[in-house]
């Protein structure tokens, strides 16, 4: 095997996906064989002390605490953006600017204008860039994706998904801050619609293609909750169900 080039990953973020990122980092040049070996170069966070123990336990090499300074490492190849979605825009446009890969997770912004922007940022920079829809790489969605671009199954009529979880609906789980900030919109942007129903669209282009025509519905079944920033009972913005045809 031809040895493997170094890829430098900077990581904006020490949160679930964060770990996640982290250890896709180090399993993916054991199971596959790839060009690049990934090398946890540096982790951005602004808590430095939970970051220099995130850092110590995942084996990043070094700690940042301002996105910007990490964006402009020269010895740093790869942004990965795992913090809330308030943040990936201007992380994003600045990394591809500096002419550095792009990966972010989803959503990627809060609204369809701001993830244009990205994607119009990475291009112009003609960056290589990727999402975080981690459910494409199952083993059984690429069997399944490779056995309908055999034509093993004819013309598909229908395609049906869910993604479930309930550990929202409970109103007595507040709005807002760390480990919270999905359920608050200014932060989040959208509730299940961009955090789960995403995985499920991108799941039907990648296995049956483009999508031409949309109805929907939400709904918010808790309607207010305490905000951990504030303290004080507040609307809630985010959706809390999603059908989407």
């Amino acid at each position: 095997m031809a040895k493997r080039k170094d890829l430098n990953v900077g990581l904006v973020g020490y949160g679930f996906m964060g770990r996640t990122h982290s250890n896709a980092f180090l399993q993916a040049p054991r199971f596959f064989d790839t060009p690049y070996q990934p090398v946890l170069k540096a982790l951005c966070a602004r808590n430095p002390d939970r970051a220099k123990a995130f850092a110590e336990n995942w084996g990043y090499q070094s700690v940042e605490s301002d996105w910007r300074k990490l964006v402009e490492r020269k010895d740093i190849d790869l942004i990965d953006i795992a913090s809330p979605n308030d943040t990936h825009l201007e992380i994003a446009v600045a990394a591809a600017k500096a002419g550095k890969m792009v990966m972010c997770e989803k959503p990627l912004g809060r609204t369809a204008a701001e993830a244009k922007q990205m994607l119009d940022a990475v291009e112009k920079a003609n960056v290589p860039n990727m999402v975080w829809y981690n459910y494409r790489r199952v083993p059984a969605v690429v069997l399944l994706k490779n056995l309908l671009d055999e034509g093993r199954f004819g013309r598909i009529f229908h395609y049906r998904s869910q993604f479930l979880q309930d550990w929202t609906i409970s109103q007595d789980l507040p709005q807002g801050g760390e480990g919270l900030w999905r359920l608050d919109v200014t932060v989040a942007g959208s509730g299940v619609t961009g955090d789960l129903l995403a995985h499920n669209i991108d799941m039907a282009m990648y296995l049956n293609g483009p999508i031409t025509e949309v109805t929907a519905m939400t709904e918010t079944f808790i309607k207010e909750r305490k905000h951990n920033l504030t303290g004080k009972v507040q609307p809630v913005g985010i959706d809390d169900a999603s059908s989407f045809l």
